[in-house]
């Protein structure tokens, strides 16, 4: 999964990046609501996280264009203020949810789990596909009951399948959705990776193609296991 975090305080921006991507998530950062805007409309993202006091572009006002030109995505406002008239007007805005600074990182973790479970409503806490099983609360992943020792992207990688597992994804589009934007590695980093997945796989017991190739196209999680 992928967050893009817009927050102009380096302190905060450093240590939220830090923690999010220790929690498997891919992270970019915009230091100003101008450059926020600009990497929504470059790149996919699926949560915001969104300051309100910004140079060049304030959040709320960031809120309302992201709304207005029809974009969708989760966006979490993180605010100082802690009125009831802040509140609204955040969410007024536009805006999903917010959190006071400063606030507690499990608390942020919780809610942007919960964001990503509105954005699919058929997806409970726990993603399942036949055997596999993986809990993004404590990242753990098990297949037949057995727990798998994943890197933390063969952790995200798997994710992203089982969020969408009916979907296709090309190598560019994973690179895309599982590595930051602003330093992906080349695509054969993809193919890397899903060898790895797949050999841990099959040492629990897993048929060698639950992550199956699509020729030409890319991989998704094989259906009916």
């Amino acid at each position: 999964m992928k967050i893009l975090l817009v927050e102009d305080d380096d302190r905060i921006a450093d240590s939220l990046a830090e923690a999010l991507t220790d929690q498997h998530y891919a992270v970019d950062v915009a230091v100003d609501g101008l450059v926020g805007w600009q990497m929504v409309e470059a790149f996919n993202y699926d949560v915001l996280l969104l300051d309100v006091m910004l140079p060049k572009l304030d959040g709320i006002s960031l809120c309302q264009r992201l709304r207005r030109e029809g974009y969708s995505l989760p966006i979490l406002l993180l605010t100082a203020r802690d009125t009831s008239t802040d509140k609204v007007m955040g969410l007024d805005a536009g805006a999903d949810d917010y959190v006071v600074k400063p606030f507690d990182l499990q608390e942020l973790l919780a809610r942007i789990r919960a964001l990503l479970r509105r954005g699919n409503t058929t997806l409970p806490p726990v993603l399942e596909c036949g055997q596999l099983c993986l809990n993004p609360s404590n990242h753990t992943v098990t297949y037949g009951g057995q727990i798998l020792n994943l890197t933390p992207k063969e952790h995200a990688l798997l994710e992203l399948f089982l969020r969408n597992s009916r979907r296709v994804f090309s190598r560019s589009a994973i690179l895309q959705q599982v590595w930051d934007s602003l330093d992906p590695p080349e695509e054969e980093a993809v193919k890397v990776h899903i060898k790895s997945i797949r050999q841990k796989l099959r040492g629990v017991g897993a048929a060698p193609d639950l992550i199956e190739t699509v020729h030409g196209v890319g991989y998704r999680l094989k259906q009916n296991l």
